[in-house]
């Protein structure tokens, strides 16, 4: 019969197969598929305490040291975000962890929030901005958790990032700093379409900052638009890469009736797309109205800043 030392041996190996032995274990159960993982160490991560705010937008707490980065996927059709969730809040809790900040998509800040924190581009992770969850913990020795669970039609998709103090030389021989582990990825020089495809695949979302509307308009007139054909290229080149047109509007009017005309706006950039000979597959439209600004509306600039058009990089699926 094995003694409790060596099960309790054997556990922990098992434990650091699926993770740093640094960190907690927090793989989704049942079915999760592991879609990305990068070590920074020494690093920093701004780990979000509270709600988006438009006077503050998200307060955070800085933590440095390790800094454990994974995406992970659950596919299953059926699981609420609530239902991913809860399991690794209750594991975080028996493992001494405080939690800090729980909230679900309006109540954290919804699309701002989403923006103003970190989040690993698609398609490794997907969330749905008017559906997801976040959470974030203290644990033993100022350590850090933060949770970002979301889900598509498909499946469902879990964010983890931890962090752990630790002195800059700590493991490193000879007092060399340790080297950052990255995830391999494409360099936006090889990503057909420009800077445009490059801060897609880097962050998920861009500005289309050329595309400009008068107030009450959806016109895009007649000129060729630079950011939709840089995104035309960058969908030609790789047709399982999907975008949703976000438009938005100023704060001059109705909500409903500003909501509407965004929607319009962005549809005006997706038919562009679709003449240029997108397929409607790789394509999406939405309406955020005056939700989601970006400068104050209370000056002329402000506004006009405010009436805009982003693309946010969705999963391929």
């Amino acid at each position: 019969m094995k003694s409790i030392t060596l099960r309790l041996a054997e556990a922990a190996l098992l434990g650091c197969l699926a993770a740093p032995c640094w960190a907690i274990d927090l793989a989704p159960a049942p079915g999760g598929r592991l879609m990305a993982e990068r070590v920074t160490d020494p690093g920093s991560y701004a780990v979000p305490s509270g709600p988006w705010r438009e006077e503050t937008g998200v307060p955070a707490i800085r933590a440095e040291g390790r800094v454990l980065r994974q995406s992970w996927r659950v596919d299953s059709p059926d699981l609420t975000t609530l239902q991913i969730l809860e399991p690794l809040r209750d594991k975080l809790e028996a493992s001494g962890y405080e939690i800090l900040f729980d909230c679900s998509s309006a109540r954290c800040g919804g699309f701002d929030f989403r923006f103003g924190t970190e989040v690993i581009p698609a398609p490794e992770m997907y969330v749905d901005l008017t559906a997801f969850r976040f959470l974030s913990a203290r644990g033993p020795g100022d350590s850090y958790v933060t949770l970002l669970v979301s889900r598509s039609n498909a499946a469902g998709y879990v964010q983890v990032i931890q962090t752990s103090p630790t002195t800059a030389a700590e493991g490193a021989p000879d007092g060399e700093m340790p080297a950052e582990t990255p995830t391999p990825q494409q360099t936006p020089e090889a990503i057909p379409g420009g800077e445009i495809a490059a801060r897609l695949e880097r962050e998920g979302h861009v500005v289309l900052r050329d595309l400009s509307f008068e107030s009450g308009s959806a016109s895009l007139g007649e000129t060729t638009v630079a950011s939709l054909e840089e995104l035309a290229t960058f969908l030609t080149a790789d047709p399982s890469r999907r975008v949703l047109l976000v438009g938005h509007t100023d704060a001059v009017g109705s909500l409903a009736a500003n909501t509407e005309l965004s929607r319009k706006r962005a549809a005006a950039a997706e038919n562009y797309l679709r003449a240029r000979g997108i397929p409607a597959g790789q394509l999406g439209a939405q309406g955020a109205g005056y939700l989601s600004p970006v400068a104050s509306n209370l000056t002329p600039e402000g506004r006009e800043e405010n009436r805009r058009i982003e693309a946010i990089l969705l999963p391929s699926e």
